[in-house]
């Protein structure tokens, strides 16, 4: 693994180098990648700049924008929190890049916001979050807490998906996990499960020994009530959690899990025979059945030079940012930042799954809710899914504090936060 995301990373780096090398003649466009080649997070963010990277060689073959060629700088933050702002403050200030596209973490987002706003310079951000934030400068392509994890545990509740009474929230420690549990807990209790029937536990980046807390999980679900855990553990925690999981026996009929962190590619490093049946709730899967999928496949196959090689649910989300970006440039006929937050709210563009996700006033998207179950070969079966579109909530209807907030970013409104109560702008963002 180690050896395949070093190689994986100096060919991004090569790429990058040799871009600004062939457009050293001409004026260029240019596009931040801010994604962890390496650390705990390489795992997950080191295909998406790989995916950017397709991407922008895919619109440099259409003429790329404006008349002008995209160049691709890529910088390495390395699973590290406050590099995240250092390399982002880098592509803004020395490299002159018009717009960014990065950042897998919250905490690595949260790094990065006042650098963006200072600076107002543009970050499309294609991860699943917790929600409970809408900046002006950032635009939120993956999944918020209401078009993931709320309609996650509904399914979970309902008699197709298992009627669970008693619930396992597994996180990761930090900010996404922990906030989007606050949201599931006051979510489950108006729901009227009981306390005592909720169980939290948290672990840090990177942990290894699940054996305890693995034990722990198959104890509170032999209580005579239907138990699901509901992960959001993220990074490359993931592998051994689920090998322990294997390891104590525990199958999906008799204690599901459902992840909002775990897609094609970390079920990639596994052996997936003992996690069939287990389920993840995303935007998109690879095994959608449309034609733009079935093209996107075969093009990110192409450029990996791997017919083997996965996508997920951040890949797309990234694709949809990116044509958004492109489709805002060019409405606005500049990369001016002021310009392009104008011009991008009510811009659509073709999801991989079906139909057009558009860019809504509070800076989230509109996207379909996929529930799926793994599979032995490492892909997902969809078992469910929304009858159409679902547009994210910056702020929880669930949270007090929140649940009076709106966000609209459109003149005369301009506000992250107003509270429909007292008609009041809060401030910039959360």
């Amino acid at each position: 693994m180690k050896k395949t995301l070093t190689g994986l990373a100096l060919a991004g780096l090569m790429t990058s180098t040799f871009a600004g090398l062939s457009y050293a003649q001409e004026e260029t466009i240019k596009v931040g990648i801010l994604h962890s080649l390496s650390g705990t997070m390489a795992i997950s963010e080191t295909t998406l700049k790989d995916a950017m990277l397709m991407l922008i060689e895919e619109q440099n073959k259409k003429g790329g924008v404006l008349g002008k060629k995209l160049e691709a700088v890529v910088v390495d933050p390395a699973s590290d929190w406050p590099l995240f702002a250092e390399k982002a403050r880098e592509l803004i200030e020395v490299n002159g890049v018009d717009a960014v596209f990065g950042c897998w973490t919250s905490v690595s987002r949260k790094s990065v916001l006042p650098v963006f706003e200072e600076l107002n310079s543009l970050l499309f951000y294609p991860v699943q979050y917790e929600g409970e934030e809408s900046q002006r400068n950032v635009f939120y392509t993956g999944a918020a807490p209401n078009t993931q994890a709320i309609p996650a545990v509904d399914y979970l509740m309902s008699e197709e998906g298992g009627s669970v009474e008693r619930w396992v929230l597994a996180g990761t420690d930090y900010v996404y996990p922990r906030t989007t549990n606050k949201i599931l807990e006051a979510y489950l209790k108006s729901k009227g499960v009981a306390e005592e029937d909720i169980m939290i536990n948290y672990t840090p980046f990177g942990h290894s020994d699940w054996q305890t807390i693995v034990s722990d999980i198959k104890t509170f679900g032999s209580a005579g009530k239907k138990t699901a855990v509901v992960s959001t553990i993220n990074g490359d925690a993931n592998v051994p959690f689920y090998k322990e999981l294997g390891n104590a026996g525990i199958k999906a009929e008799d204690i599901p899990v459902v992840a909002f962190s775990v897609g094609e590619e970390e079920l990639a490093g596994l052996d997936t025979a003992p996690l069939v049946g287990h389920l993840a709730a995303w935007n998109y899967f690879q095994s959608a059945d449309t034609d733009a999928n079935a093209e996107f496949i075969e093009t990110w196959q192409a450029f990996t030079g791997d017919e083997d090689r996965v996508t997920n649910d951040p890949m797309e989300a990234s694709y949809i940012g990116f044509n958004m970006w492109v489709e805002a440039v060019e409405k606005a006929g500049t990369t001016d930042a002021d310009a392009v937050i104008d011009a991008i709210v009510g811009v659509s563009v073709p999801n991989l799954t079906g139909g057009y996700s558009a860019m809504m006033p509070n800076h989230h998207i509109t996207k379909p809710v996929l529930i799926g179950e793994i599979q032995e070969d490492g892909q997902f079966e969809t078992v469910w899914e929304t009858s159409g579109l679902v547009g994210g909530d910056a702020w929880s209807d669930y949270l007090e504090g929140s649940k009076d907030l709106i966000s609209d970013w459109r003149a005369p409104m301009s506000c992250g936060n107003f509270n429909v109560k007292t008609g009041k702008c809060g401030g910039s963002d959360s």
